[in-house]
């Protein structure tokens, strides 16, 4: 069973990219649990949302402590989130940044970076990376495929939004297809 967490901030969508990303691996014939922990929250504070995948029943309810994934929408966010907390030691780190993943400093760690934003920006108009960052996981960890993604945003949103967030998902999952 892989276990990832979606680190966000309020209003980036990292409960919807859980949903999305859970409906993906459905789609690819897996099992799937998606789930979000959050307060009364305010837009902008951080917000943690999970997903279980697996080939098997998931029988297990509990929250996620330490995942084996963890997709980063906001890259600020590694600054105020312990990762040895939140990730296990040797897991996937996927963070929508412009900096090179040794920049980050995360040496423990497997880590992916690209820039989400940029894209977002130039494809929806605004920075609303969360399936950006579903196409950035397709493409390096292989969990699920793009076509699943491209299935499950298409369940989500409808006409144009889903369109452009279809494009979005093929670009940065292109983009990250050439980074490896």
């Amino acid at each position: 069973m892989k276990e990832i967490t979606i680190l966000g901030r309020g209003g980036q969508g990292a409960v919807t990219a859980a949903y999305v990303l859970a409906v993906a691996g459905f789609e690819d014939g897996k099992y799937t649990q998606a789930f979000p922990t959050f307060g009364v929250e305010r837009r902008g504070a951080p917000v943690k949302a999970f997903v279980r995948i697996d080939n098997t029943f998931i029988r297990t309810r509990a929250q996620i402590y330490q995942s084996d994934i963890l997709v980063v929408l906001d890259p600020t966010l590694l600054e105020v989130v312990n990762l040895s907390d939140t990730v296990k030691n040797g897991g996937t780190v996927i963070v929508n940044t412009n900096k090179k993943p040794e920049e980050l400093g995360l040496s423990d760690y497997r880590v992916y970076a690209i820039d989400a934003t940029k894209a977002a920006f130039d494809i929806l108009g605004r920075d609303i990376v969360n399936t950006a960052m579903l196409g950035a996981f397709a493409a390096f960890t292989g969990e699920v495929s793009k076509e699943s993604v491209v299935k499950a945003v298409r369940s989500q949103f409808s006409g144009e939004l889903a369109e452009k967030n279809i494009k979005l998902v093929e670009t940065i999952y292109n983009k990250a297809k050439e980074m490896i």
